[in-house]
């Protein structure tokens, strides 16, 4: 649950439904649980998002389960509806950011494979938890990646990197007029609000056992061909 109303929203998909899993797991017999969680429970304190999470990963660890935990960063590629709405700005020739700080972020593809590698048993990866990337070194500013975006569209495109005060009024904005369906919200914008959502190198799977194999030039480039193929854009 990426998306509720408020805090009961986001505990009854990511708390109470991975506790619904695990219990099912359980009983089917099922002794290896890989759990797909995110960057925002390395701060639960900045959204009932990152909160729920870190909330979801306790469960896990606790499970008595062989459990491997994956914090994916943000997400791109084929079928993404949160990244759609970068692009469809980018080829207005402008893309509006949150404050200045830096970001990691993976292909969809690449975290497949990922989410693939680690489910059967590995003793390198019992009982960890793990942090993955597209390999970008210190990850991506977040107008420059907003101008990848912009490269893939063959546009130039101009950043704005929107005060805190004025993404949340955004936010507030989106929801009185997309209700439910709002993109950027509150809360989402609380946590897009702080500076470094870059992976931690020393938490990256092992490279023997997996490693990005998709540039994200690349992959955005297949991204902005397959919104537009698709009518996205």
């Amino acid at each position: 649950m990426v998306n509720a109303a408020d805090a009961a929203g986001f505990e009854a998909g990511n708390v109470t439904g991975t506790a619904n899993l695990l219990q099912a797991a359980k009983a089917q017999g099922i002794s290896r649980f890989v759990h797909v969680s995110s960057l925002a429970a390395r701060a639960p304190q900045l959204s009932h998002y990152g909160a729920s999470k870190a909330m979801a990963e306790k469960l896990v660890a606790t499970s008595l389960l062989d459990w491997t935990i994956l914090r994916p960063p943000g997400v791109y590629g084929p079928g993404d509806t949160d990244v759609l709405e970068m692009f469809k700005m980018a080829a207005k020739g402008f893309c509006l950011l949150p404050p200045s700080g830096r970001g990691s972020w993976i292909h969809v593809g690449d975290l497949a494979r990922l989410l693939v590698a680690l489910l059967p048993v590995h003793e390198d990866a019992t009982a960890r938890t793990f942090e993955a990337d597209d390999g970008e070194p210190g990850g991506w500013e977040h107008g420059r990646f907003a101008r990848a975006i912009g490269w893939a569209l063959g546009r130039r495109i101009v950043t704005i990197a929107a005060p805190r005060p004025l993404l949340f009024a955004a936010a507030w904005g989106d929801r009185l007029v997309r209700g439910s369906n709002a993109r950027l919200t509150p809360d989402r914008a609380s946590y897009m609000s702080h500076p470094d959502w870059v992976i931690d190198r020393a938490a990256a799977p092992p490279a023997a056992l997996w490693q990005p194999q998709i540039g994200t030039l690349e992959g955005l480039k297949a991204t902005a061909r397959w919104y537009k193929a698709e009518g996205w854009l």
